[in-house]
């Protein structure tokens, strides 16, 4: 079950965040909040989410400044990728378990190398082999994920 980005929207300001803005049509939002720790402005998402929606998502919090050190430190710039090959970044809920063993690849999908909270991966989209991405990831790490491309990562952090 989806929300729409103006009930996003609202629920992040029904929450007390300020200048809430919504960011692409995947769920990005960005704001402003007083200095809290990640896992409390993520409980505090959500449980507007909850109280305005009667649902909530999984929310992951990840500063501006993060964001941006993480794309200048250019996670891909080591690897050999096809130029058609996506760039992705996997945002984790835990660390990455410490029995995962990387390079993962499986049809054309690499998971290729992990810091404490985010995991890099590169695929060549294949329409016949359908979502094998992403089930590896689920497989590798859970379903407490959520994978943006990495130019996805670059518009939340400059928004």
């Amino acid at each position: 079950m989806n929300a729409r980005m103006p009930e996003l929207k609202r629920c992040f300001e029904a929450a007390g965040f300020s200048e809430v803005k919504t960011l692409l049509s995947s769920g990005n939002i960005v704001f402003n909040a007083r200095s809290s720790s990640l896992a409390s402005l993520e409980q505090r998402a959500e449980k507007a989410m909850q109280s305005e929606l009667g649902h909530s998502f999984d929310t992951f919090v990840r500063p501006s400044r993060y964001l941006q050190d993480l794309i200048d430190s250019d996670p891909f710039a080591e690897l050999s990728l096809a130029p058609s090959a996506k760039r992705v970044v996997t945002f984790l809920r835990n660390p990455v378990p410490p029995d995962v063993e990387l390079p993962i690849e499986r049809d054309g999908a690499s998971i290729v190398k992990a810091n404490a909270t985010e995991v890099f991966s590169a695929y060549v989209p294949d329409p016949k082999k359908g979502p094998v991405f992403m089930r590896l990831l689920e497989r590798s790490f859970g379903k407490g994920i959520t994978t943006r491309t990495l130019d996805t990562v670059v518009k939340c952090a400059k928004a």
